[in-house]
C-alpha cells in the first residue's frame, strides 16, 4: 500500500512558476515510478511526467517539455514538479501518482494522491 499526499498548489499569474510536491509513504520508494497527471475541468487526465525510480530517466508530455521538470529524492520519499513559464492552459487539478512500470496511461496507476489545484491567471 502507498499513500501520497500532493502540495504546493495555488493561483499565479501567467508566466510565474510553482513547485508542487508529493509525499509518499512505503519502503520502497526508489523502486516505483513516479509520475505526474493533471486533469482541468470537463478533460480527461492526461500525462504531464514521470520519473523512474532512480531518477535517471524521466519522461514528460510534448505539452510541457522544457517547461516542467520533475525530480525525486529517495532519502525523503519525495517527488517534485517544477513548472516554469505557467500558461493559463496549466489550469488543471495536478495528481501523483506511482507504478511499479512507466505508462502514459492514467489506468496503469493503482494509487493516487488527492490532487492539488493549480490556477494560472491571463
Amino acid at each position: 500500500q502507498v499513500q501520497l499526499v500532493e502540495s504546493g498548489g495555488g493561483l499565479v499569474q501567467a508566466g510565474g512558476s510553482l513547485r508542487l510536491s508529493c509525499a509518499a509513504s512505503g519502503r520502497t520508494f526508489s523502486s516505483y515510478v513516479m509520475c505526474w497527471f493533471r486533469q482541468a475541468p470537463g478533460k480527461e487526465r492526461e500525462f504531464v511526467a514521470a520519473i523512474s525510480g532512480s531518477g535517471g530517466s524521466t519522461y514528460y508530455a510534448n505539452s510541457v517539455k522544457g517547461q516542467f521538470t520533475i525530480s525525486r529524492d529517495n532519502a525523503k520519499n519525495m517527488v517534485y514538479l517544477q513548472m516554469n513559464r505557467l500558461k493559463p492552459e496549466d489550469t488543471a487539478v495536478y495528481y501523483c501518482a506511482v507504478n511499479r512500470r512507466y505508462s502514459v496511461s492514467p489506468y496503469s496507476y493503482d494509487y493516487w494522491g488527492q490532487g492539488t489545484q493549480v490556477t494560472v491567471s491571463s
